[in-house]
């Protein structure tokens, strides 16, 4: 039968995390899945158990090449999963881990990628407790699709985010995905790049222990830190402006960037936290995260501003360029390709 002229398909660009997918989650999951523990569409959910509140937490992963510079799939799906219960402010405790394996699968490998998952779940202080292994025939896979839940306890409760708060990050920008780029010959990319997966809870605790104004969190994995502040601002009174000069970007990754043109704002992120707080509390926060080591090229990138200094333009992310002007950075339309995961 004739397919119906104007059907919608789904695209790769629907998993991008940028725009379509966002348009993806809230017209079909948020609609027919719609409750209030889904609403609020943060990393992980948070269910109040008998007075104790649980964060609660689910990703699958898909990467290619399956080994890359600073990481594979297994150290991926473990950071991944404890990340996105650390920037809920709680403490990851279980993890849960499905398999699914390509037919042809060199044994070895599986070997590595589940050692790998193990020695990172020892560092991220988390056990792996239950799972699942599935095996596809030859050609319906992509050698091996991981899924990993997780929960974890609350210990922080988040303010609301008001007009001069500070903008964060725990350091450089980019690096894991010009380290999946650079991982693949056919590309012909050469950097000494590495991925930035890690575990981010220890420095986290750090931070929450360190100021009680913390207004927000996010580790900007799909669509970079620019998906991140838009979600911030959407629908909001206020907006976010960003300093070109204050991006910690390294030189590698400006140059990958410029030879593909991608900008680095999109670029995806495994070991980085975004942090929105008030401002009197902004300084020492960065002295904290920088005597961390995964803090240590931490910054201040921004700052929450009322509307009209935004031209008015409601809920939007600008950034205020090198030579002086002032651009605005939406979410991400499409995807940057090549695709990492």
């Amino acid at each position: 039968m004739k397919e119906r002229e104007g059907t919608k398909k789904i695209s790769l660009a629907h998993g991008s995390g940028g725009k379509l997918t966002h348009n993806l989650i809230k017209e079909v999951f948020l609609t027919n899945f719609e409750n209030p523990l889904l609403k609020p569409l943060s990393d992980s959910a948070i269910i109040d158990l008998n007075g104790r509140k649980i964060a609660f937490t689910t990703d699958s992963y898909t990467v290619t090449p399956i080994f890359f510079p600073g990481g594979d799939i297994g150290k991926l799906a473990i950071c991944g999963t404890v990340n996105d219960l650390a920037v809920m402010g709680a403490k990851p405790l279980h993890l849960s881990c499905g398999y699914i394996i390509e037919e042809g699968l060199d044994y070895e490998a599986l070997v590595k990628i589940t050692k790998s998952m193990s020695e990172t779940a020892k560092i991220a202080g988390v056990q792996i407790v239950t799972g699942d292994t599935k095996v596809v025939e030859k050609g319906k896979g992509d050698k091996i699709f991981i899924n990993t839940s997780g929960i974890g306890i609350c210990e922080y409760e988040f303010k609301e985010v008001q007009i001069g708060d500070k903008i964060l990050i725990s350091g450089g920008i980019g690096d894991h995905e010009i380290a999946i780029l650079a991982a693949r010959e056919s590309l012909g990319l050469e950097t000494e790049i590495k991925s930035d997966c890690a575990p981010l809870w220890d420095l986290i605790s750090q931070v929450l222990t360190s100021s009680h104004k913390v207004k927000f969190m996010r580790d900007p994995t799909r669509g970079g830190i620019a998906t991140v502040l838009n979600e911030i601002t959407e629908s909001k009174n206020f907006g976010i402006l960003l300093h070109e000069e204050n991006l910690p970007i390294k030189e590698e990754v400006k140059g990958v960037c410029a030879l593909l043109g991608f900008d680095p704002l999109y670029l995806a992120n495994e070991g980085k936290v975004i942090i929105v707080v008030a401002s009197e509390d902004a300084d020492e926060l960065i002295n904290v995260m920088q005597e961390h080591t995964l803090g240590k090229d931490a910054q201040i990138i921004g700052e929450v501003i009322d509307n009209k200094n935004l031209s008015s333009i409601h809920g939007k992310v600008c950034i205020k360029t090198k030579a002086g002007g002032t651009r605005i950075v939406d979410m991400m339309v499409g995807e940057q390709l090549p695709r990492i995961c």
